[in-house]
Order: structure tokens, then sequence, then C-alpha cells
């Protein structure tokens, strides 16, 4: 199979882009002839306010490109990831017009959202949810910015009614099902919807004794830093830090808390391999951390934010803990008893692990990316062949 992967990356790399490195790895290694179209957002430093937002609604590079690659290298699906802001949804026509398929998952809630998660102001936030996303702009919830709010909402209002989003794409990958159900609410198509989990390739984890809680992660607002912070001081239990981002600082003087910085995947697997819990204390719908399945991977159970997705993958008591979304208190109860329990902590690392080698490993996703694919090539091959019987209908008939 020859698949086209397309993807904008981000200006600060994030669990989003490892993915669609391991996704490609993954397809690579198993046969199938990979090629990649990316653009990179740093390239927007160099750019007018008015040519980015030209390029943002539809990309004439993108449009240029992805035709010459078309014709060379004949891909059989094009898998789509982020297209925001450079790439554009101009993808999907270019697919649509040379009869590709077009596989797109669905990472973050931009589609919906301008923001992406869902939070305004440290709360959630539906307001744009099944409506045109004007508030957003509005409010600014894009990066603080009316303007470019403004412009990430018009691209949404945009391919809206243009039916980009109804007609150009073959199938959409949800992380999960409580995305999957937010993503229908938001009128994308229930029937070309797919749940498939993000993975991680991991051995089995070491034996060794664990201690203490770690975080690993963008330290920000949406990421529930305050929340870890004040949980840890009022906890008084050890907290390491792997990450760095605009919260940086909340972390300074607390004597519990022990600042790691950003570390390589050896490294932060390492530290899974010797924390007692990780600690998801996000105040946002998280779609599917990859942080999570590294955990489980690790044997390592997750103490996580009772809010969206993470009710449906962290299984309260069995493969981890779950506390009340922004309520420091209870999260500092979860992670006293979690210290004082290591045992318990220990079997809810052996169920974790389970959990991983039943739904996340690579084998299971390569099974369910070739499924979403063939699934997308038939659909197209058949409309395909029923527009020709079509029109040889047609010439009949006259």
């Amino acid at each position: 199979m020859r698949i086209l992967i397309v993807h904008n990356r981000y200006q600060q790399a994030g669990g989003e882009d490892m993915v669609v490195e391991a996704e490609s790895d993954l397809m690579t290694s198993r046969g199938h002839e990979v090629r990649r179209f990316t653009r990179h957002n740093d390239d927007v430093r160099s750019m007018r306010p008015m040519d980015l937002s030209v390029q943002a609604l539809w990309s004439r590079q993108t449009v240029e490109t992805l035709s010459a690659i078309f014709k060379s290298f004949r891909p059989d699906v094009v898998h789509a990831h982020n297209t925001w802001s450079l790439v554009s949804p101009s993808v999907y026509w270019v697919a649509a017009q040379a009869g590709v398929p077009t596989v797109n998952t669905l990472h973050n809630f931009r589609l919906l959202c301008p923001q992406a998660t869902f939070l305004r102001e440290n709360k959630i936030c539906e307001d744009c949810l099944g409506h045109l996303p004007w508030r957003g702009a509005v409010h600014g919830c894009y990066r603080g910015s009316r303007a470019q709010s403004a412009v990430l909402a018009g691209m949404l209002t945009l391919h809206r009614a243009l039916g980009t989003y109804r007609h150009k794409i073959t199938r959409y990958i949800a992380l999960n099902e409580f995305a999957r159900r937010k993503f229908i609410e938001g009128g994308l198509p229930a029937d070309r919807i797919v749940v498939k989990s993000n993975f991680v390739d991991f051995g089995t984890p070491t034996v060794q004794p664990r201690h203490g809680f770690l975080f690993v992660g963008r330290l920000s607002e949406e990421k529930g830093v305050a929340v870890l912070v004040r949980a840890a001081a009022v906890a008084g239990v050890p907290v390491r830090v792997a990450g760095t981002g605009p919260d940086a600082a909340l972390l300074r003087g607390v004597t519990t808390v022990r600042e790691l910085g950003p570390l390589s995947g050896d490294a932060v697997h390492a530290e899974m391999e010797r924390a007692l819990a990780l600690v998801l204390p996000s105040v946002c719908y998280e779609n599917f951390p990859r942080t999570l399945v590294e955990a489980f991977a690790s044997g390592l159970p997750v103490i996580a934010s009772n809010i969206g997705a993470m009710r449906e993958l962290v299984d309260d008591g069995v493969t981890g803990l779950l506390f009340n979304a922004c309520d420091a208190a209870d999260l500092a109860r979860k992670m006293r008893w979690a210290q004082a329990n290591p045992q318990r902590m220990a079997q809810l690392g052996l169920q974790a692990r389970a959990t991983y080698e039943a739904k996340f490993t690579a084998d299971r996703n390569y099974q369910q990316l070739l499924a979403i694919y063939g699934a997308a090539i038939a659909e197209v091959a058949a409309a395909r062949m029923n527009a020709a019987r079509g029109a040889r209908g047609s010439v009949v008939n006259r």
C-alpha cells in the first residue's frame, strides 16, 4: 500500500507530532510505502498576517505540491493529521479531485472549538459546539488574539459551508468514544467516525522499587499544573515534573516538587519505570494523552482528572485513580492514599500493563489502521464504480 501522510508540525513539538512519527514508522516497518508531506508552523514567523490568513483558508502551495505528489507517488490513501495553519483544508479537495480516499485523525477538538480543548478562562466551555464559532473569535480563544481567532473561525465557517468536513473526508479517526460523541454532536457524520487509540511499542517493564509521583507534559494552564502544585504542597509527597512551558514558574518554591526539565523519550520511559504513579491533572477535555499509554506500557498506574475521556481511559481502582477535576484537595487525598498503599498501586500497575497489551500495542494498532485504510479505499472505489455505471446508463438511454 502507498500511504501519503500529511501533517502541519507545531512550533512546540508535542504528543501529536510523536503520534505521526510513530504511525509512519509503523506502516513503513510493515512493508508499506510511506511518503510524508509536512509543513512547520515556525514558518509563520516570516509571513505577513494577510498572507498567513489567506493560506490558512486555502493554501495554493499545498494544492500545487500535493498535485505533483499525487502524479508521481500515486498514493492509495491519504492520512491527514493537523492541517492548521499552513497546510489548510485544501488538502482534502486535492485528494478528492484525484479520487484518493482521505483518512483524518482528530487529535484535538479544533474542528469544533477554535481553542481546540473546550477551555476558556480555565473552565470547560462548549459555546461553539454545534454552532458557528464566532464566540471563539469574540473571546479571542486562540492564543488570546481576536484577530487570529477570527481567521481560525473564518476557516471553520468557510469549510463547513463548502461541505469540506462532511463530504471530502472518507474516514475520521477519533481517539476514544467520548471524543467520537463530541464530534457527532458537533455535526460530523457519525457513520464516518471510527475509534482508534494511540499506541507505543514498549517491551516488558523492568522490576524495580517505585517511589514518588511523575508529571510529564507541557507546563501550561490546560494541563492543570496549578492544581498539581497545590496538591503536592498539601499532600507533602514527592513529585517529579518533566517538561517545560509558561507555567514553569509555579513549580518554584514547592519543596516536594523536583523539576526535571524537558526529557528525551528514553529518559521519560526510565522515569515511568520507577515512579509510583503518573499524574494527569488536566482541567480540559484531553483527547488521548500519549503519556497515558506510555504509562500503561510501563506498568505505571495513572491518577487522572475525572473529566472527559479520562473517565473512559482510566478505570478507577483498576488501572489507576480518578479525582475531581480542578480539586487540588481531592488530588492530594488520592496521592497520599497511593503513597500509603504501594502494594495496591503495584497491582494497579499490573492491570495497566495488561490493558496496554490488550489494546494499545503496535500490532493491535497496525491491524486497526489497516482496516480503516481498507474500508476507506473500498468506499471510494465503490463510489467510482457506481458513478461509471451511471454514466454508461446515461449514454445508453440517449
